[in-house]
């Protein structure tokens, strides 16, 4: 009798950590969490507007994640919004790529694509993208129209 609790409390046990452990392989995968040290490189871009994007916001060039938005900050001597993304170790970005702010499905969630150049020149650490296009603004371009078509 004392034999058989042992062996159930001994199978629960394995059972409760295989589970303590999946749960945890699955919060550092979706958490995009690097255990072994953070590999990406840095690339600074300075946008018009970022309104809407987060960092941990996803960072796209032909439709693949390469990476991910590490920092926003704005810079008062452009007046501007300075964002730092994070890029994952072999992907290269030409000095001339153009990063865009984009609207990702009907929700709205923002994502920076990089759209590659023509230079063979790359960008590495510290580097700044200087071409950039700040995302749309709906409401904007819907009060510009209302606004001018009203003064017709």
């Amino acid at each position: 009798m004392a034999e058989n609790r042992i062996k159930t409390e001994l199978i629960v046990g394995i059972f409760l950590l295989l589970g303590i452990v999946a749960v945890t392989w699955l919060a550092v995968r979706l958490g995009d969490i690097s255990l072994g040290g953070d590999k990406r490189y840095r690339i600074n871009a300075g946008f018009i507007s970022a309104s809407g994007l987060r960092p941990g916001t996803y960072v796209e060039a032909a439709g693949v994640r390469v990476g991910i938005v590490d920092r926003i900050e704005f810079d008062p001597e452009n007046y501007e919004a300075r964002v730092t993304l994070a890029i994952d170790p072999g992907v290269p970005i030409s000095k001339d790529a153009v990063a865009s702010i984009r609207t990702a499905g009907i929700i709205g969630d923002k994502f920076v694509k990089i759209t590659p150049g023509g230079d063979e020149r790359l960008l590495g650490d510290g580097m700044e993208i200087k071409e950039t296009e700040s995302s749309i603004n709906l409401e904007e371009l819907i009060s510009k129209y209302v606004f001018e078509s009203g003064r017709k």
